[in-house]
């Protein structure tokens, strides 16, 4: 094995190690941190918020990707910090919901519910087991939902188009980078 891809090996171990510990802490986080609070005006005020810096994030994310040298591994990390960031937003303002106002759901829900239940609505499957009942909670799904639709196809967008501008800043080709592997 030549020193380049011993180079290229670590340098993808780095940062998947550094995006799985990114998830890891704010898993942590969401689980251990006090979330006494209601739902109230300033929770969904701290919800936009969080969304703006989820926005600002990933903005920041794909500048540094159309400036890496490696910009496919650059956009894998933007992914492995902004997507469980946006995740955990959502579990936090359901649990909070339902913690304020019983019955905003077909079922209580505990913190790792509101995950299941966050990624059940991210990831379309929608088993059915937990279901939003009131209307505060059928719009904060709805309004997750679309924020889905913008998140996948808009930001995927974005980081794509990113990695194009960061191989070309770089002088490679997309074709030629393909056969390098990421």
């Amino acid at each position: 094995m030549d020193t380049t891809s011993r180079k290229s090996r670590r340098q993808t171990f780095r940062a998947s190690l550094r995006s799985l510990l990114t998830a890891g802490i704010l898993v942590a986080a969401y689980y251990v941190l006090p979330l006494d609070s209601a739902f109230t005006a300033g929770t969904v005020v701290a919800l936009v918020g969080g969304m703006a810096a989820v926005t600002s994030l990933l903005a920041w994310q794909i500048r540094k990707i159309t400036r890496s040298p490696r910009p496919e591994l650059r956009a894998a990390e933007a992914l492995g910090a902004t997507l469980p960031l946006y995740l955990l937003l959502f579990a936090t303002a359901y649990y909070l919901m339902e913690r304020s106002v019983a019955g905003s759901f077909s079922e209580a829900l505990s913190r790792s519910d509101a995950l299941y239940f966050t990624m059940t609505v991210f990831s379309t499957v929608g088993f059915g087991d937990v279901s939003p009942r009131s209307e505060p909670a059928r719009l904060l799904v709805t309004g997750q939902m679309t924020l889905n639709l913008l998140l996948i196809g808009v930001a995927a967008r974005l980081l794509v188009s990113a990695v194009e501008q960061g191989r070309v800043q770089s002088g490679r080709s997309g074709a030629g980078s393909r056969s390098e592997g990421t």
